[in-house]
């Protein structure tokens, strides 16, 4: 993928260029603008054994995974083509190489990615599910070579796991990781992380590469709420 960003700091445009039957799937909605040489098709995030199937199986992990519904293919009409995309969180854009390693993408991470690169999605424990927000009973898996567009909201910041050290993740941070560390989610402290005011967290251990997000929007919306005004009954 052949792309640019308009700035480093938050709220980047994603300036992709395209040759021509070039093809990029990007997350719906995210298109800014193109230069009219592009061309644009929705289809549904995975493919399904046939077309009922596929939108069930679709529907179901929409529901409980956060990821929409559909994605966009982009597909250059001449050698020249440009399309910008923009990211729906207030924070960075960061590439990340597919092939060697394979990623798991928390809720809303995905952005773009090449179209030689694939996704399936894993299901998860009922326990994971019911007490994070790292996917639903779905997380997205990587597969396939290519380069993958995630954003975050806030900075995103990469760590790096030895093997021998335990990692503690507030949930709400965590953006993507490889699947080559294990985790597990827990409670920081006490009944419902009462004793220290913090809520779910996930313990990584393992050797790989974790990213997190410096803010998340559940506590930003938390902030918001004083300032919203009241429904009128």
């Amino acid at each position: 993928m052949k792309y640019e960003l308009s700035s480093e700091g938050s709220c980047p445009l994603v300036l992709i260029s395209l040759g021509m039957n070039e093809q990029v799937n990007i997350e719906h909605g995210s298109m800014v603008f193109h230069n009219g040489k592009v061309n644009l098709e929705g289809r549904m995030n995975q493919n399904g054994s046939g077309l009922l199937g596929g939108i069930i199986k679709a529907a179901a992990r929409s529901m409980v995974s956060g990821e929409n519904f559909f994605v966009t293919t982009a597909t250059g009409t001449a050698n020249d083509a440009l399309l910008a995309i923009s990211a729906g969180a207030i924070g960075n854009v960061k590439a990340l190489d597919v092939g060697s390693r394979k990623w798991c993408l928390n809720d809303g991470a995905f952005l773009a990615c090449d179209s030689s690169v694939t996704y399936s999605m894993k299901r998860q424990s009922v326990g994971r599910a019911i007490f994070g927000g790292t996917g639903g009973l779905f997380v997205m898996e990587t597969a396939g070579i290519g380069t993958l567009l995630i954003n975050g909201f806030g900075e995103i910041v990469e760590l790096e796991l030895d093997g021998n050290d335990t990692l503690v993740v507030d949930n709400n941070h965590v953006v993507a990781w490889e699947n080559s560390l294990s985790y597990n989610i827990r409670m920081a402290s006490g009944i419902f992380g009462f004793k220290t005011g913090e809520g779910v967290v996930n313990e990584f251990t393992g050797r790989g590469k974790l990213l997190v997000q410096s803010k998340n929007i559940a506590e930003f919306a938390s902030v918001l709420v004083p300032y919203l005004p009241i429904p009128k009954k």
